[in-house]
């Protein structure tokens, strides 16, 4: 009774354990079958021959409807083992008519059932069983594949896209092990025939990933967890954890756009099959023509997809490929694969420099907006965009371990040009503002400060596809300071002249400041949305703001002391009367008109984010202000975005002494903030020590400690050099926990640092904050003082 086992089609570790446990289960089925009439037939994933070192085992024991009582003892016979060696069964008994019915209510067991394969027993039932099921599977699959097309929606709707993920499912993300297996049913059908080309070395790449997981873990899991990633590279011989994700992304972006092309083809088959019997009808039985809408030159559309016109010849116009791919996206549609083939296959290379038609069909690609996502992913699907731009190889796939990014390094750079195609009204040069925004990560796939080098890795690229020197420059600029608004506007004092004049010099020129500004938008929107704000879009057009104006020639003025609003002095002569704080909260305004917040991938206007209030407090010339303000506010979930602090001498009529004048802006982390009174009375107790701020906010740190990263890098403190005249600059890096300003003020203070302003901001997880801080006297702190300032506070925050 015993019957070879089918062959596994995976290949690798995966294909010698199924084989070994074939080998087992059919001896397990020999010494326990008595009779005909009864199969074991491995289903799923087994049935593929996918098993991993902790891979479940799906086995149904199949039989016709014989003796009740022996299909049971030998089904114990079969399962009981298996659990004994500590293996995950899901199993099932079921006659071949029991196991159609089961398929046609359930689509999972019906896909389970399309990988059957023989492992004991009577072949003829498996043979018939599988006859059954591919039958009923082609019959059904006008009505099954759309159920099934929505489910692998909503899969992705949960677990992500596997190409984009630093933490990925193997098996259920788009692009993973299950996608794999869709394909394979979908070719069952007979409906469409999904693209082979890479698709059995993308699946056993995905396979050979999972079993170094399971090996190296010891748990049946198929997420790539980060801490797990360097034991498994190390397993598959890769050189580290990136080269492994690497992998994982190339082999997820196959099976992706796989996936795209063939469910489009289904889409389309589906279509011309609800179509045809009207269409029959209306010409008497005749095929209809294709119809050709002519496109551009070259170029035409057919059946929803832009392909290559009969008189169009590759070998002969190097330009078709651009024309064709700028074509597509203009009219939001997708590229032919066949047209995408012959164009790898047949193009002539472009001539170094482009000739102008090609660069002009580039930008036109670039700023075609969503739609240019697909045919960017067509074209590189071929090997055809590191043809174009071989310096993409570097960056092609790349991971990008930062929990504020959505993407990898890549898509991170077309979804810049995206947003950035929204923005082309704003500047006069929308060409440089997109190849720009297409270059300005560039960088990231070398060595050393990616801002430096892609600078020259941008001129480089402008030269070749046909930009003259000065725009080639221009584009070196803005990649090489593509982050200077952004760091400039959330961690310096834009009072400070210095801080201007700094940006106006590396800027130059104010064409350069307009592309700059824009480039900044579009790659923050295109980072996440931890990356950009309502507020920090404020915070870089006040700064454009004035570096404009020093570009025409009006200099900043030198900052003396601001005379005090009439609101300053009443809480001043409030806080020196009365001997304690003196507070008001505000609502902060919206941002001037004209001004540009943000927008969304298709380029409306984001919901604008609450700016949050301004908190004037006046409080009596003291120590321990600026940690007892910092603490109160941490302990009412208050988020600190800008603050101000300043002495104020007094006049003789109201008394002799000074008061400290604090002007900041906060934002409540959820719901409003709480009232002025409350905050007055905390902030009261602080002071005079009755109110245990490091305790309260030790206690909330310890509850959330599990969710703020355990191994997360340490804090880093430096000293900003030359960035004011007027003051110190300290930054801070650190992991961002409730009370880590007052942390940061209660060391300041220790230290005997006067803190002038503040500026803060959070990415994710992580902490940026500057303090211009000054010696007693007012004056920036001499140069060895700042170093030993900038080590005690990393000190202290490590510890």
């Amino acid at each position: 009774m015993r019957s070879q086992a089918e062959k596994p089609d995976p290949g690798g570790y995966a294909a010698a354990l199924a084989a070994l446990t074939d080998e087992w289960l059919a001896g397990l089925f020999d010494r326990a079958a008595k009779g005909r009439g009864v199969a074991l037939v491995a289903v799923g994933g087994y049935g593929r021959g996918e098993l991993s070192p902790r891979s479940d085992l799906d086995l149904l024991l199949l039989h016709d409807n014989g003796d009740a009582e022996e299909i049971a003892t030998l089904a114990d016979r079969l399962w009981y083992p298996v659990w004994d060696l500590g293996l995950t069964l899901d199993h099932s008994v079921r006659t071949p008519a029991e196991a159609r019915r089961a398929a046609g209510e359930d689509l999972r067991v019906q896909l389970g059932l399309l990988d059957a394969r023989h492992l004991a027993g009577d072949r003829g039932l498996t043979a018939a069983l599988r006859t059954t099921v591919l039958a009923d599977w082609r019959n059904q699959a006008p009505k099954r594949l759309p159920e099934l097309q929505d489910l692998c929606a909503e899969r992705a709707r949960r677990y992500g896209e596997l190409q984009y993920l630093l933490e990925p499912d193997l098996k259920e993300a788009r692009g993973g092990l299950r996608d794999a297996t869709v394909l394979r049913a979908v070719a069952a059908s007979w409906l469409a025939d999904p693209p082979r080309a890479g698709l059995a070395d993308a699946r056993r790449r995905l396979l050979d990933v999972r079993d170094a997981l399971h090996l190296t873990t010891g748990r049946a899991t198929d997420r790539l967890a980060l801490e797990d990633q360097d034991q498994v590279a190390a397993a598959l011989g890769l050189l580290d954890a990136d080269a492994l994700l690497r992998q994982v992304y190339e082999a997820a972006r196959v099976l992706s756009y796989a996936g795209d092309l063939t469910w489009r083809d289904v889409r389309r088959v589906l279509k011309a099959r609800a179509a045809r019997p009207r269409l029959r009808a209306l010409l008497g039985g005749g095929k209809p023509p294709a119809e050709r809408s002519p496109l551009a030159e070259g170029v035409v559309e057919q059946d929803g997809e832009v392909g290559l016109a009969l008189t169009a010849r590759p070998e002969r116009d190097p330009v078709l490929l651009l024309r064709a791919a700028a074509a597509a996206a203009q009219a939001g549609l997708p590229l032919s694969p066949h047209a995408v083939r012959h164009l790898a296959a047949t193009a002539r290379p472009l001539p170094t420099p482009w000739p102008a038609e090609a660069r002009e069909q580039f930008v036109t690609l670039l700023g075609s907006g969503r739609p240019a996502v697909q045919i960017w992913t067509a074209l590189e699907a071929e090997g055809l965009i590191t043809r174009l731009l071989p310096d993409w190889e570097r960056v092609r796939c790349r991971p990008q371990r930062n929990a504020v990014h959505r993407w990898t390094v890549d898509r991170h750079l077309i979804e810049t040009a995206v947003h950035a195609s929204a923005l082309t009204r704003r500047v006069d040069r929308p060409d440089l503002l997109l190849v720009a925004a297409l270059l300005h990560d560039i960088g990231k796939g070398w060595p050393g400060d990616h801002c430096v080098t892609g600078g020259t890795i941008a001129r480089d690229v402008a030269l070749r596809i046909g930009f003259d020197q000065a725009d080639a420059a221009v584009l070196a600029d803005l990649v090489r300071h593509h982050l200077l608004l952004v760091k400039t506007a959330t961690r310096r004092d834009l009072d400070d002249p210095a801080t201007v004049r700094a940006v106006a010099e590396a800027v130059g020129t104010r064409g350069t400041l307009e592309l700059l500004h824009a480039l900044t938008e579009a790659d923050a929107l295109a980072t996440g949305p931890a990356a950009w704000s309502s507020w920090r879009g404020f915070l870089v057009s006040e700064l454009v703001r004035r570096v404009s104006a020093v570009l025409t020639g009006d200099a900043p003025e030198e900052p003396g002391p601001a005379a005090p609003t009439a609101e300053q002095e009443r809480l001043a002569v409030e806080a020196f009367r009365t001997g304690g704080p003196a507070l008001a909260l505000h609502a902060r305004p919206e941002p001037p008109a004209g001004e540009h917040p943000g927008t969304d991938a298709e380029g409306s206007s984001q919901e604008p984010e609450p700016l949050g209030v301004e908190l004037l407090i006046a409080v009596p010339d003291q120590p321990g202000v600026l940690p007892a303000v910092a603490g109160v506010l941490a302990v009412h979930r208050l988020t600190v975005r800008t603050a101000g602090l300043r002495a104020l001498e007094l006049p003789d009529e109201v008394g002799d002494g000074s008061v400290l004048l604090l002007d900041w802006r906060v934002a409540a982390e959820y719901g409003s903030p709480p009232p002025a009174d409350r905050l007055r009375a905390d902030l009261a107790r602080a002071l005079d020590g009755s109110l245990d701020i490091a305790t309260r906010l030790a206690e909330r740190d310890a509850a959330h400690r599990w969710r703020r990263g355990a191994g997360a890098p340490p804090p880093r403190v430096t000293v900003a050099p030359a960035a004011s005249r007027h003051a110190t600059v300290i930054e801070v890096r650190a992991q961002d926990a409730p009370g880590l300003l007052f942390r940061i003020g209660r060391a300041l203070e220790k230290a005997g640092a006067r803190v002038r302003s503040m500026h803060v901001s959070t990415l994710g997880a992580n902490a940026v904050d500057a303090f211009y801080v000054t010696t007693d006297t007012g004056e920036p702190l001499p140069e060895p003082d700042a170093t030993s300032m900038a080590r005690m506070l990393e000190e202290a925050l490590r510890a």
